[in-house]
């Protein structure tokens, strides 16, 4: 079958013809992309979470600051993390400071930066160190009692405690937010 010289140079250009993927514009969006994740990321205040501490329920006006975070657990005390002590051993202690907790609290405290004092402002207090405690709702106060006063006598006297947040019964706020922290007052 003889080609048409119109079907012949439709037939030679098809052969040259090389797929193009032009790919700046696509890195422009991802680009637009990342920086808004980026500034958008940081609003976002996110707390270590652990499925074996169930937060007690509360309304929370101050949101969460980036602190020492000491999570109380049924089984164990973890600051930052590592275990420091067994909840069980503490029923029998007596003592209301727990020497392991405190050791630990104290070498933390001498990796720290304290935050100076307001020279010009004669009432001005030194605001101590801060930490944030994660109890599980359902290990009692006399365990959290010794907890507060070894963190107290380790410098740590900026105790906020951290609590689901949850809806007033006369709010108008939509959901709830998992992991804000009151600052105890």
């Amino acid at each position: 079958m003889k080609q048409s010289a119109r079907a012949k140079r439709m037939a030679r250009a098809n052969k040259t013809r090389t797929a193009k993927l032009s790919l700046v514009s696509l890195m422009d969006v991802f680009t637009v992309l990342v920086f808004f994740l980026m500034l958008n990321a940081s609003d976002v205040q996110v707390l270590q979470r652990d499925n074996s501490v169930e937060l007690p329920k509360s309304t929370v006006k101050t949101p969460a600051k980036d602190t020492l975070l000491l999570m109380i657990t049924s089984q164990n005390i973890l600051l930052q993390g590592k275990p420091l002590a067994k909840t069980s051993d503490l029923y029998e202690q007596s003592e209301y400071t727990i020497d392991a907790l405190k050791t630990e609290l104290l070498y933390q405290a001498s990796r720290t930066v304290a935050a100076p004092v307001d020279a010009d402002d004669p009432n001005a207090e030194d605001p101590g160190l801060s930490i944030t405690i994660m109890g599980d709702k359902s290990v009692p106060y006399e365990i959290l009692k010794k907890i507060m006063q070894t963190s107290a006598e380790a410098g740590y006297t900026n105790i906020a405690l951290a609590v689901e947040n949850q809806l007033e019964s006369n709010s108008d706020v939509a959901a709830p937010i998992d992991g804000a922290v009151g600052d105890g007052s």
